[in-house]
């Protein structure tokens, strides 16, 4: 099937995954990144009965090369450090669970909210605006269109805004989408003022009593200063209508990138108050750990998380669970 039948294909309107599915989805995208892991991991201990400074290096070694990242690595060996010197003796085989618990303490301090998907928060004035940020390539467009899907899957109304204006395969990808999802979307084409684009998608909401507004903007990060022009202009002209929009701006992010990734989320949140995150491609990447790095480093919520090409892969993240899959043989 090629790009376009994909995009002539209505999806059907399924229930919701049931919690088992979404687990088992989730087993399968980190599939690489735990094989990956654990094949390292065991390398590491062989023939080793108790966690010595020797596996800790190697263990540090093996989480840097899994893209959990350097700051975040550091804080999980000096938290099992501390278990070893208050235990005096931690046998290899338990070094799994030690691993998952102490990642899930550590992810649990940030305090972070749980993200409940798909779902608007009360008492905000709709309609609920969400401005989507990112570089191109990193499944911008597509998590928009995944993320259109399923509000109207939970009944709400949606408009789309393709306000990266500076490429026509943006805007042309985001109309198949709205085509394909059933969702207005407001375009002006390309090479013209986002700013007026974010101004209609939002007017058109507002006069339509849409719930959800998302709007496409342009990934480009050569220039921060053009970047934070052009966003806070957008943000100025949709606060005529929502003076408290946008309510979320959410970056997109690459999985398969690894510490690339971490970069561009460093150089996002300089450019912009970057107040969620969405991070893709984790099914055909060994680079899964990125996930734990960048909750762990930006406290910014990892509000959504891409395990595969379909609608529903697109996962609301569930930190325990996540952190559990990771570390599940």
């Amino acid at each position: 099937m090629g790009l376009f039948d994909f995009f002539k294909e209505k999806p059907e309107q399924k229930p919701q995954p049931k919690p088992e599915e979404k687990q088992e989805k989730l087993d399968q995208g980190l599939e690489k990144t735990k094989e990956s892991f654990f094949s390292k991991l065991g390398k590491a201990v062989a023939g080793k009965s108790k966690v010595d400074d020797e596996v800790l290096d190697e263990l540090e070694e093996i989480l840097i090369s899994s893209d959990v990242g350097v700051e975040t690595t550091v804080k999980i060996i000096r938290r099992i450090e501390a278990r070893v010197a208050r235990d005096l003796y931690l046998n290899t085989a338990e070094l799994d669970q030690i691993l998952r618990e102490e990642t899930t303490a550590l992810l649990a301090e940030n305090n972070l909210a749980e993200i409940r998907g798909f779902h608007i928060p009360q008492g905000i004035t709709k309609p609920y605006t969400i401005l989507v940020v990112g570089v191109n390539g990193v499944g911008k467009t597509t998590t928009i269109g995944k993320l259109a899907a399923q509000y109207k899957a939970n009944g709400k109304k949606v408009v789309l805004g393709a306000a990266d204006t500076f490429r026509a395969a943006a805007v042309d990808q985001l109309k198949l989408w709205g085509e394909r999802v059933g969702v207005p979307v407001i375009s002006h084409g390309m090479n013209t003022d986002p700013a007026s684009v974010a101004y209609d998608a939002v007017e058109t909401g507002q006069r339509e009593g849409a719930d959800v507004v998302i709007i496409d903007t342009a990934g480009r990060l050569h220039n921060k200063v053009n970047l934070m022009n052009e966003l806070s202009k957008i943000k100025r002209v949709i606060q005529k209508f929502v003076p408290e929009a946008p309510h979320d701006v959410m970056l997109v992010l690459d999985g398969s990138t690894g510490q690339n990734a971490i970069l561009q989320a460093r150089e996002f949140t300089k450019a912009t108050d970057v107040t969620s995150l969405a991070i893709t491609k984790l099914d055909g990447t060994a680079k899964g750990g990125v996930v734990i790095g960048i909750s762990e480093e930006f406290k910014i919520p990892v509000k959504y998380i891409g395990v595969g090409e379909k609608v529903e892969d697109l996962q609301v993240f569930d930190r325990k669970a996540f952190v559990n899959t990771l570390f599940k043989r």
